[in-house]
């Protein structure tokens, strides 16, 4: 009989992809990273608990293309600062990926808020573009002209916070209570450039950055990093917590609520 490809993979082959896994060489992605000051208010409004915030209100918005082998895939996020059991780190609001191989395992394992989206980095000389687009809306777009290449910092640590969760089966909010997970980043940075230009926060329903303006440009850079991450869960929150905020990982919330129409499967 032909293989049944629905069918149990063998111990032998879950080992090797395990293994394949863990021998991946370095991935490098190209990208810009812009570093702003926002309204306090406005960060403190969309930190769920326990985050809190730190003493500056930043924003960190990457937008980047990473050469994964087979396939390019663009990537990208916006991040407000925040704190946790006196750890400082990144609270990631969305992060748009071009490809669905790109949010499945950031998802599931990580809690990331991933969604399908456009993203784009171009340079043409000294003159460099990035955006992050999602229903034909770039509601962030980074312009401006390469300057100076930089020294190239020492290898940093990051830590991002994410919430784990599942919706309820039965439409009452979650199915159990979420958790806070600490993904801590090792990044490499081989080059660096500084960017002189401007960051343009667009409205979009669906990604509201804009509500976190600009209101002073701390730092606007274009790179070639690799970063390796592993996580942990560090605390689980009550569900009724986090449920005021759960209209951040989806575009419309709505959807987890109901499950698909009578008859539709």
């Amino acid at each position: 009989m032909a293989r049944i490809r629905y069918g149990a993979r063998s111990e032998a082959e879950i080992r090797a992809a395990r293994e394949a896994s863990a021998r991946l060489p370095d991935i490098w992605s190209t990208g810009v990273v812009a570093l702003w000051e926002t309204d306090p208010d406005a960060v403190a409004a969309v930190l769920p608990p326990p985050l809190k915030p730190t003493g500056r209100p930043l924003v960190r918005a990457t937008v980047s293309k990473v050469d994964l082998p087979g396939y390019p895939l663009g990537a990208g996020s916006v991040a407000v600062a925040a704190e946790h059991g006196g750890v400082s780190g990144w609270y990631p609001l969305v992060m748009p990926m071009t490809h669905e191989r790109a949010l499945t395992g950031g998802r599931e394992v990580f809690g990331e808020p991933k969604k399908l989206g456009e993203v784009t980095v171009e340079r043409d000389g000294l003159v460099v573009r990035a955006a992050l687009a999602r229903h034909g809306i770039a509601f962030v777009e980074v312009r401006g002209a390469v300057g100076e290449e930089l020294p190239p910092p020492e290898p940093a640590r990051r830590t991002d916070f994410y919430f784990k969760f599942l919706p309820a089966v039965d439409g009452s909010g979650l199915e159990d209570d979420a958790a806070l997970v600490h993904c801590v980043r090792e990044e490499r940075v081989r080059r660096l450039h500084r960017v002189t230009g401007d960051v343009v926060l667009r409205e979009s329903m669906y990604d509201p950055v804009a509500d976190l303006p600009v209101l002073s440009l701390v730092e606007l850079t274009l790179g070639e990093k690799t970063t390796d991450q592993r996580g942990r869960v560090a605390e689980r929150v009550p569900a009724e917590a986090l449920l005021p905020y759960i209209h951040q990982r989806y575009d419309d919330p709505r959807q987890i609520s109901d499950g698909p129409p009578e008859g539709s499967v």
